[in-house]
């Protein structure tokens, strides 16, 4: 049972159950009803895979940065499994995601290959350069909307197609993402610094971090109000079940914004895990809002 905690705790299981409800919503958006059952596991399969394998190989370059960072949550710094694991666990899952996208259709294949290649440069080499890095990781959270969308197209069709409505939700993920990676480096900082990562507090001090950190949560919470207001948003437009969760979501963020900007010690172990909670509601948000709308 340890054994198996370890490995849902290196392979990040709860994002991969984020980014199955991220790829639903972009396909509920892209065709106003349920992917069909296959094809949807396809594209379930193919983000799981990918994601658990990145983040195996994550810990495995990390490990050293990690220990200085005291980052108990990590299975490889506490023990529980060796590197030798992790990078079996990436040689495993890594091509399986790979072969999953091919059956989904050719724009869900060349996404998932450009993502796979980028993930893996990442790891190994953008990992030192967290000014490049964090929006990378941004990044990774904005896709699987737009995967999910990419998936209900037709075999010649790209995602230039998609609807608008997409590409904001995907716009307000990475912004909160963007936000999210940015604490990260506050809470690593010490570790980053030794090791001679480039991050932002490494350039602008631990304040300013913050405070971009917490420009990116705002920017996000002003436009997420973007879909209730605006009729071309289909579902979400005067949705008031997309705009209850919404707003839960929104007033976690403020709370977190106004504690990065006022306070000059943030807890940001708590507040890294309660961020995840807020952009987990809104993952809610757009899922219930998509269904109901």
């Amino acid at each position: 049972m340890k054994k198996l905690k370890a490995i849902w705790e290196l392979m990040r299981l709860e994002h991969g159950i984020m980014i199955a409800i991220a790829i639903l919503v972009g396909s509920l958006i892209a065709e106003k009803t349920f992917p069909v059952f296959d094809k949807f596991m396809l594209t379930f399969f193919t983000a799981l895979f990918l994601e658990a394998s990145t983040f195996a190989l994550n810990d495995y370059y990390d490990l050293e940065i990690d220990k200085k960072n005291k980052r108990d949550d990590r299975p490889l710094v506490r023990g529980d499994l060796s590197p030798k694991t992790a990078l079996y666990l990436f040689t495993v899952f890594f091509p399986l995601g790979i072969v999953c996208s091919y059956f989904v259709n050719l724009t869900c294949f060349i996404i998932a290959i450009v993502t796979a290649l980028f993930a893996i440069l990442y790891d190994t080499h953008l990992k030192k350069i967290k000014l490049l890095g964090n929006f990378f990781i941004a990044y990774v959270m904005a896709i699987p909307f737009i995967f999910g969308g990419a998936a209900m197209l037709k075999e010649n069709a790209f995602v230039i197609n998609l609807s608008p409505a997409i590409f904001i939700v995907a716009l307000i993920a990475f912004l909160a993402g963007a936000g999210r990676e940015i604490m990260k480096d506050v809470m690593d900082f010490k570790g980053d610094k030794e090791k001679g990562v480039k991050s932002f507090p490494n350039y602008i001090g631990i304040r300013k971090s913050n405070m971009l950190s917490a420009f990116f949560y705002i920017v996000a919470i002003v436009l997420s109000f973007l879909p209730f207001f605006i009729s071309s948003y289909t579902f979400y437009y005067r949705n008031y079940y997309y705009l209850v969760l919404i707003l839960l979501t929104d007033t976690m963020l403020l709370a977190t914004s106004l504690q990065l900007i006022f306070k000059k010690q943030v807890n940001m172990k708590f507040y890294r895990k309660f961020t995840l909670t807020a952009l987990f509601v809104g993952l809610l948000a757009f899922l219930i809002g998509a269904f109901t709308g």
